[in-house]
């Protein structure tokens, strides 16, 4: 038997499973599945009426599939969450979990591309079955795309030089391990704040290469059409370009500007907020670091007036 892949402690498990407000007959989504245990968790809440459909593009995830009759682990971007629920006879669910950003597994794993700590393939995808990668982000994308992505993605205020950088770096040769592109970069970064900026350059690489804002709202979208009224949602971000639009989601179901008001001054909302920002203790980012920059946000599907 293949021995399960060794992922990550979840972060914030029993904040964000409470915050499903487990029905032991409920159906329940967990989007972003992993090594697996936010959905044993869940499990372990739910009787034998009960039915957990988790989302994994990454291959290796499938490893840590659990046997169980009341689990299905569904191989697929989480993107995709309504249309492959439909496909399983489902139409509405009791709560959504969604632990965005990257695994632990994902960072450890050196041929991965993931990280800076490592000299590898510039690969970072997620799902690697698919075409586009680091290598094809960073020596084939134009100048003012490059541009773009540093500045939305990785909030750079290098972003222009680093472009110019890369474009004459790859005239001489393609640019294709973890080290060149450090080595292109570092001219550009202070030594005191290396760590710091670099991580800030593959996270912008990495969410262009797996379309990683596109995917978020395209599942918050879905979450709303999907939730029962009186569904939760339940949702861990790492970064503000993550937590922005969960949190405006949450909010008034838009992502920029405000809900139109009836003539009495009322919006029509999608969601309540389910009591406050949630965050690590201190003890817990001690024992998995991984957590530091975690935020939970919970909020419950509510009738539309």
């Amino acid at each position: 038997m293949t021995q399960p892949i060794s992922y990550h402690n979840p972060v914030l498990l029993k904040e964000t499973v409470d915050g499903l407000n487990i029905n032991p007959s409920g159906i329940y989504v967990d989007v972003t599945f992993g090594g697996g245990g936010h959905s044993r968790e869940i499990l372990s809440r739910l009787g034998p009426e009960g039915r957990l459909f988790a989302f994994d593009q990454d291959i290796d995830a499938l490893e840590n599939a659990i046997e169980d009759e009341r689990f299905t682990l569904i191989n697929q971007n989480f993107g995709y969450m309504k249309r492959f629920l439909r496909l399983h006879g489902i139409k509405e669910v009791d709560g959504i979990l969604a632990d965005l950003g990257v695994s632990s597994h994902q960072f450890d794993e050196a041929s991965r591309g993931f990280s800076t700590r490592f000299d590898a393939r510039l690969d970072m995808r997620m799902n690697q079955e698919q075409d586009l990668d680091a290598v094809v982000v960073v020596n084939d994308y134009e100048e003012e795309d490059l541009v773009r992505l540093f500045k939305e993605y990785g909030e750079l205020r290098i972003a222009p030089k680093l472009a110019r950088k890369i474009i004459a770096a790859r005239q001489d040769d393609q640019i294709t391990t973890v080290d060149q592109l450090k080595k292109i970069c570092e001219p550009l970064v202070p030594e005191r704040i290396h760590h710091k900026i670099m991580a800030q350059v593959f996270q912008a690489i990495r969410i262009e290469v797996n379309k990683e804002m596109e995917v978020l709202y395209d599942f918050l979208r879905q979450s709303e059409e999907v939730l029962k009224v009186g569904g939760r949602l339940s949702v861990i971000s790492y970064h503000s370009l993550e937590d922005r639009p969960v949190k405006r989601f949450m909010r008034n179901g838009l992502f920029e500007g405000e809900p139109e008001k009836d003539v009495f001054g009322r919006s029509s909302v999608p969601f309540k907020k389910v009591g406050k920002l949630i965050i690590p203790s201190p003890e817990e980012i001690k024992v998995n670091n991984r957590a530091r920059s975690a935020k939970l946000r919970i909020a419950e599907k509510i009738e539309r007036e």
